[in-house]
C-alpha cells in the first residue's frame, strides 16, 4: 500500500493541475470505487459536475481535493493497494484498469483528465464533508485551511506535519503497551508509515519492532522520530518507493527509493551498518526485517506473582 512518500509525490503532482480547475465532466465506470461515497454514482457525478476545485491536499496516506461553489467538501481519495491518479491530455488512451474519470479545465494546463486507476479495486473516492480539525491548524499539506475531510477526522497528523506534536505523541506512545511496530501502523497515533518505513526507522534507530512502547524512553522514542523523518524525506527526494507497476506518479514513472532501503525486502544481505544476514520474520500478517545484530529482541517482561 503507498505510504506517505507515495501519496505526498502523487498529491504534489497534482497541485499545479488542479488547483483553481473547474470539474466539466464525471465518470464513474466502476461503482465499487465509489465505496466510502453511500449515496451513490448518481449523486457523485452530480454533486462533482461543475465545481472548482481549490487544491490538492493530504494528511498520511489520504489525499483530498476540497471543492469551492458549494458547501465545504472534498473528494476524497485513498489509492488502497493498487489505486493510481493519473493526469492524461484529451487524445490519451482510455486506461485498461480506469475506473473513475473527472475531465477539468485546468488555469495552467487547460483541459485535462484525472484518471482513478485501481487494478485491485481497494481504493476508492467519495465527496466528504469537510469539519474543522480539532487543533485548529491547516488539516493537512497542501492547504491552509483547517479543515479535514469527516472520514479522515480520527487519522493523526503524520510527522512531517508543522503541526505534529511531538511531545504528545511521546506521551500517547509511551503509555501504550504494545510493540513499537503495531504503535506505528496505528494511524490514529501517527499517520503515512506503513510496513516499509517503519521497517527502514527502526534500523535506523537500533529497535526491534517488539520493542514494548511503554519501557521506550524519551530519547529513544525522539530517536526514532529522528529516524522517521530522515527517512520519509528521503524517499520523497527519491519520487517513493516502487516494487512493481502498481504505484507510480501522475505521469506514470515510477519512484527509485528502493535502491536505497536498508532492510525492506533485503532478506538474507549484509546489513549495511554491520555486515550480518538480514532476517525476515512474521509480523501481523505481514513480515518484518531486521539486523539481528542491531536490533535485538527485548528482553521478556519478568512474570508477576
Amino acid at each position: 500500500m503507498p505510504e506517505l512518500p507515495e501519496v505526498e509525490v502523487v498529491r504534489a503532482g497534482l497541485e499545479p493541475v488542479v488547483a483553481g480547475a473547474r470539474v466539466l465532466g464525471v465518470e464513474v465506470i466502476e461503482p465499487r470505487s465509489l465505496k466510502r461515497h453511500p449515496r451513490g454514482v448518481a449523486d457523485f457525478e452530480e454533486r462533482l459536475a461543475g465545481r472548482r476545485i481549490r487544491a490538492a491536499v493530504r494528511r498520511g496516506k489520504f489525499l483530498w481535493l476540497p471543492l469551492e461553489d458549494g458547501p465545504d467538501e472534498a473528494v476524497l481519495a485513498h489509492l488502497g493497494m493498487s489505486g493510481q491518479l493519473l493526469l492524461r491530455t484529451e487524445d490519451a488512451g482510455v486506461d485498461r484498469q480506469l475506473r473513475v474519470r473527472l475531465v477539468l479545465e485546468s488555469p495552467a494546463f487547460g483541459p485535462i483528465t484525472v484518471a482513478f486507476v485501481d487494478q485491485r479495486i481497494f481504493g476508492s473516492l467519495a465527496i466528504d464533508p469537510l469539519v474543522p480539525t480539532l487543533d485548529g491548524a491547516p488539516g493537512g499539506r497542501g492547504d491552509d485551511d483547517a479543515l479535514v475531510p469527516a472520514q479522515v477526522a480520527h487519522i493523526a497528523r503524520d510527522p512531517l506535519d508543522p503541526a505534529f506534536d511531538e511531545r504528545e505523541f511521546v506521551r500517547r506512545l509511551r503509555a501504550r503497551r504494545t510493540g513499537i511496530k503495531r504503535a506505528l501502523l496505528d494511524q490514529t497515533l501517527i499517520s503515512g508509515i506503513g510496513n516499509i518505513y517503519a521497517d527502514e526507522a527502526l534500523w535506523g534507530a537500533r529497535l526491534h519492532f517488539d520493542a514494548p512502547t511503554d519501557r521506550l524512553s524519551r530519547a529513544a522514542v525522539l530517536t526514532l522520530l529522528a529516524e522517521l523523518r530522515l527517512v520519509l524525506e528521503r524517499a520523497l527526494a527519491d519520487g517513493g518507493t516502487s516494487f512493481d507497476a502498481q504505484y507510480v506518479n501522475v505521469n506514470g514513472a515510477s519512484g527509485y527509493f528502493g535502491q536505497r532501503l536498508s532492510v525492506y525486502g533485503r532478506a538474507g544481505k549484509p546489513c549495511p551498518r554491520c555486515g550480518a544476514p538480514i532476517v525476515r520474520e512474521p509480523f501481523m500478517n505481514r513480515s518484518s526485517h531486521r539486523c539481528p545484530v542491531c536490533q535485538r529482541p527485548p528482553r521478556r517482561r519478568a512474570a508477576t506473582a
